[in-house]
Parts: C-alpha cells; structure tokens; sequence
C-alpha cells in the first residue's frame, strides 16, 4: 500500500524503489558535472555514464554502443520508427506494425503515412494475439520495418516475438518491439529474440521518470538510423542534448536490482494478480480481456458488464486501476486495444486493467476485493 492507497497501476508508472533513489541522489546533488565537460569533473561522471550504460545493456544481453539514452519509450520510438524509415526509405516505404501497439507506435505510424509511407496494421485475434499468418500475408519485399510491441500495456498479452522476428528478417526487414511492459519484469535477450530495435522506460521498472533507452543492434545487420535531433552530436549523434546523469545512474541501478529480484516478483505478485482475478471473475458479468495464459504476470484487464468504468473508478476511493481508455480534449474514446480484440464499444467501456507491482500485499489485494465485490454486487444482483 503506497501513502494508504491501493496501488493497482504499476502499468503506468512505479514508485522509484528506495535503492535506485539513494543511488542517484548524490548526482542531483554533489555529483552534477556535465559529462560531455573535458575538465576532470566532467570526465569523472563520464566514467559513471559508461558504467551504468554497461550494465544497462548488459541487462537486455546488448552491447554497451547499442545503448542510447532518451527521455523515455516515446522518445525512443520515435527515433527508431522515423530514423528508420528516413534512412531505410530507398528500399522501401512499407512498415508492419499492430493494431493494439501503443499510441506511441500507432500516433507515429500515422505521420509516417502523412509523409508518404504505407502502414499496415495487423489484426489481432479475439485473445489479443497475432495470427502469424497474416504478418506472413502482409510482409512484402518493400517491408522495411516489422515492429510488434512485446507485452501490451493493458492486457498484458506477450506476443510471439522470436517467431515473429525470424518472418522478419527472411524478408530482409528489421525488427523492433516496443518491451516497455517486459524490460525488468521478465528476462529480454535481444540476440535469442532477435531484435534490432527496442525501447523501454525506467518508470515502469522503479525507476524516475524522464529516463528511458533505445538498442539499435551494431552487431551482425547493423542498423543505421537518421538523427531526429540534432544540437551537440550527444549519443553518437543520433539523441544531441545533454545527458540525464541521474536519470541513467538510476536505471542502471533499477537493472541490477531487477536483475537480483525478478523471479522472486514474478512467483509473488503472480499469486497475488491470480487470487484478485479469481475473486473478482466470481462476480456475475464478468469476463477476462485478452489471453488467459499467453501473457505477463502482474496484469489482468476486467470487463463488468453493464458498468461504467469511469463511474466506478470514481467510486473507489483509496484504489487505483486504470480504464485503459484515451483520453484527450474531453473526448473519451474506448480502448483501441479492446476494440480491436473485438469487443464491443460498450463492453470496453466497462473494463479495468488492475496492474500489480512489488509493494502489493496479500492483505492489500483482500482489501480490494472485498471493496469492489461490496461496490458491485447490490448493482449487479
């Protein structure tokens, strides 16, 4: 319980774990040289630059070159997706991506298309998967790019990334995934998986927010991106501003720790994720959204039918989920994830992502249900 609230949306951001904020305090207050300075202050905190982006890279199996720091995941795919099809642009003008990506892959797909290039965005089926059938169907000698998010940010659903990544590359296309949902919750080797490209965000691993890491793979096909910024040539003139010292300190103190404890996360806020959907799926007009099996531990998205998610939001005083739903200028629109798994307007409408991190407790996830069962059963009965 975080400040006496039930926390349930770790999806969307962490608390920073009290280690990595004891790591990077000396650099916010002491250590505050410029790291790109030449004088001997400078060069110190350099050093500590390198260190942590060795250990970051080490973290997802990647060379420490192949790491480039960004303000966070949105930065990082848009970098990747236009210095790809900026640089890649003589080949072809075809990128695959899905309908269920975050809005950072889908809102840059579209500018893309504005600029001239075609998108073709993969259906997904009624659980939240791909049907690697129709990347088959869709993948094209002009393919440039095949970029598949890793683990969806309001199902939880883990697609198939290996085999996708592998139709990729028999057509000679690069592969990204966005694994800001995966990087520090589960293992990533972006050799094994065969991943040219991928993003993630310290936020969502107990980290501050503002810091985040692009890998463009160097080794073997190395990839060549056009620079979206330039003033500095910082990050080997691909990302020109000055470095986040801090911010990187403490995601790579956010990597080890991850490093040391993920399996035992993952075995306990599995328990706890099971025992929340169990009991709240007991309710009447209730059903699970996306895969039962094929995704990630911590996350569960609800529907209750005949309610508004909103509303109940709302009513849950000290709890807090997500609706998953885009909202943007007083308009709310249904989840574009949900939608595309089929579900309908309304029943999106009244579903919740519960989303678990490693401060929830047993007595906490007990709270929350018997809250929410009191909340509905006089509505639903």
């Amino acid at each position: 319980m975080i400040n006496k609230i039930s926390y349930l949306d770790y999806n969307s951001t962490t608390p920073i774990d009290p280690r990595v904020l004891e790591a990077m305090l000396p650099f916010l207050k002491y250590n505050f040289a410029n790291p790109s300075s030449t004088h001997h202050f400078g060069q110190s905190i350099n050093e500590k630059v390198k260190q942590a982006r060795e250990q970051i890279a080490n973290f997802i199996k990647a060379e420490p070159n192949e790491l480039f720091f960004t303000s966070g995941a949105t930065e990082a795919i848009n970098i990747a997706l236009k210095g790809v099809a900026e640089c890649y642009s003589s080949k072809g003008k075809h990128i695959i991506t899905v309908s269920t990506e975050h809005k950072a892959v889908i809102d840059t797909c579209k500018d893309l298309e504005r600029k001239g290039f075609e998108v073709t965005y993969l259906p997904v089926q009624s659980n939240g998967l791909i049907d690697l059938k129709d990347l088959q169907k869709a993948i094209r000698n002009d393919t440039i790019l095949v970029s598949v998010m890793y683990v969806n940010n309001e199902t939880g659903v883990i697609q198939p990334i290996n085999e996708i990544s592998k139709i990729a590359h028999e057509k000679g296309a690069l592969f990204m995934s966005d694994a800001t949902q995966a990087v520090g919750k589960i293992d990533v080797n972006v050799d094994d998986l065969g991943i040219d490209l991928l993003s993630f965000s310290g936020h969502k691993m107990y980290a501050p927010k503002g810091i985040g890491a692009l890998f463009v793979r160097q080794k073997g096909n190395k990839v060549k991106l056009t620079a979206q910024t330039h003033g500095g040539g910082h990050e080997q003139g691909l990302r020109s501003g000055t470095l986040n010292v801090p911010g990187i300190v403490a995601l790579a103190k956010a990597c080890e720790i991850a490093s040391e404890e993920m399996l035992q996360r993952e075995n306990a806020i599995s328990e706890l994720r099971d025992t929340l959907e169990s009991e709240l799926l007991k309710l009447p007009n209730t059903s699970l959204n996306g895969d039962s099996k094929i995704r990630i531990y911590n996350t569960t998205n609800i529907c209750f039918k005949g309610q508004d998610a909103n509303v109940l939001i709302g009513r849950m005083k000290g709890i807090a989920v997500s609706n998953g739903s885009a909202c943007s200028s007083a308009v709310v629109e249904p989840s574009h994830v949900l939608k595309a798994m089929g579900i309908s307007d309304d029943d999106a409408f009244g579903s919740l992502r519960f989303s678990l991190g490693k401060l929830n407790t047993r007595e906490e996830i007990r709270n929350v249900i018997q809250a929410i069962h009191k909340m509905l059963i006089p509505t639903l009965t």
